[in-house]
């Protein structure tokens, strides 16, 4: 015997029984499950994971024969108002701030070298590793001997031709 399916709702109802877990399941975001290195940070919204960028960076450098990074609080600051700078002058300069080891000096990280990549117009970090791994100078930073810790961060601009401006900061 088949019951009319408004008539079991009502019955249901009527038991007291919530139909709430019968909705249909909220859609996932369009970004469920993707990686965070693809994830696109050409939005307001949009971060950069920097644990995710630490491993992706240390993970080349181990491949290289080379000892992982620590995300270091002190240059993830020293990253954030690198592209802060570049992205209010929409202008792509490591100096924009001055000589990265003044910069360093002045924020009291304790560390006697010190390299960054500053680069715009990747909108992910999947791509932004992959223009620094093929420009001679961006992959020599990340492959430095002496490096050991890093900061990373990125700034949106919505009214710039890059969109995304971004800092790597590598120390010993």
């Amino acid at each position: 015997m088949k019951i009319p399916l408004m008539t079991c709702f009502s019955l249901l109802a009527a038991l007291g029984v919530s139909l709430g877990g019968c909705a249909a399941p909220a859609p996932a975001p369009a970004n469920a499950g993707t990686p965070s290195f693809y994830l696109p940070l050409d939005s307001g919204a949009a971060a950069i994971d920097p644990l995710a960028a630490r491993d992706m960076i240390s993970i080349y450098r181990r491949n290289n024969g080379l000892p992982a990074l620590t995300l270091d609080p002190a240059l993830q600051d020293e990253a954030r108002a690198a592209v802060l700078a570049m992205a209010q002058a929409n202008a792509v300069s490591a100096t924009r701030l001055g000589p990265l080891s003044k910069r360093l000096q002045a924020a009291h990280a304790p560390h006697t070298t010190g390299v960054e990549n500053v680069s715009a117009g990747y909108h992910t970090l999947a791509e932004a590793f992959s223009g620094w791994r093929e420009s001679k100078p961006h992959n020599a930073n990340m492959l430095a001997p002496t490096a050991r810790h890093m900061g990373i961060a990125t700034a949106y601009a919505p009214g710039s031709k890059y969109k995304v401006f971004w800092a790597l900061v590598l120390t010993d």
